[in-house]
């Protein structure tokens, strides 16, 4: 017992600083895109004929983060230099337009209305429902309660019962076996309630969209409150949009 906790001494504070400290991210991260229309050479599509999303327009350019799966194809296709990804994690919005970047600059999370962060609190307890994910936004919602990123300091838990939750968290492109799931779990959470979708999957259907199922993430009569764009979405970036969802964030703040 007295080697175990000399361990535990010996290896000091584990959990991340953020949002008060700056954010550590690997180099190879892919973060908010940065737009360049000046460059873009006039007729030329090349980053959007060889998105696997359909998420590039051209004339003018604009990325649409709800179906981007931040890989580096359109980067590498573009001979102009139009786009390039920055280390930014904080990606997520609170309206579908807010995550069309057409070079402007970023349009983080607002905050809910006063009435409803006095209902909620500080606190938040959500229920997860994986609506056909691969796994891999379901893996980065489970690393939020390691010790390194601590979502529970924050007020913020899961539960397991949609009848103690303030919301659900979507993720997954919601295949037709989990659509009924879905919305009996939606029903079951008592009201005023919140809707959160998490990856490209759960916002536009990501890589299954127009798929024989015409999967196209959550149904467009459950109002999402806030979306988290990625594909996955790093632990950070969900813990940004739930901060500034409560109001927690403004601005700039949490880089």
């Amino acid at each position: 017992m007295i080697r175990i906790l000399w361990e535990r001494l010996r290896g000091g504070r584990r959990t991340s600083g953020y949002p008060d400290r700056p954010v550590t991210l690997p180099a190879r991260f892919r973060g908010r895109p940065r737009l360049d229309p000046a460059r873009c050479t006039d007729g030329c599509r090349a980053c959007a004929a060889a998105c696997p999303t359909a998420a590039i327009r051209t004339d003018p350019l604009a990325l649409d983060l709800g179906a981007c799966l931040f890989c580096p194809v359109c980067v590498e296709a573009c001979p102009e230099g139009a786009i390039a990804f920055t280390p930014d994690h904080r990606l997520a919005a609170r309206s579908r337009d807010d995550l069309v970047e057409r070079g402007a600059g970023p349009r983080y999370a607002a905050a809910l209305d006063a009435q409803a962060r006095r209902l909620f609190g500080r606190s938040l307890r959500l229920r997860h429902v994986a609506a056909g994910d691969c796994g891999g936004c379901a893996s980065e919602l489970n690393a939020l309660s390691n010790v390194v990123f601590d979502l529970a300091r924050f007020g913020v838990g899961f539960v397991a019962s949609p009848r103690h939750a303030d919301g659900i968290v979507i993720t997954g492109p919601v295949t037709p076996n989990m659509a009924e799931a879905l919305r009996r779990t939606w029903e079951a959470v008592p009201g005023p309630k919140l809707v959160i979708a998490v990856g490209a999957c759960a916002i536009s259907g990501g890589p299954f969209a127009g798929g024989a199922f015409g999967l196209a993430g959550v149904p467009g009569d459950l109002k999402v409150d806030l979306y988290v764009p990625g594909c996955p979405p790093h632990p950070y970036t969900i813990l940004d949009g739930l901060l500034r969802l409560l109001g927690r964030l403004e601005g700039e703040a949490g880089a």
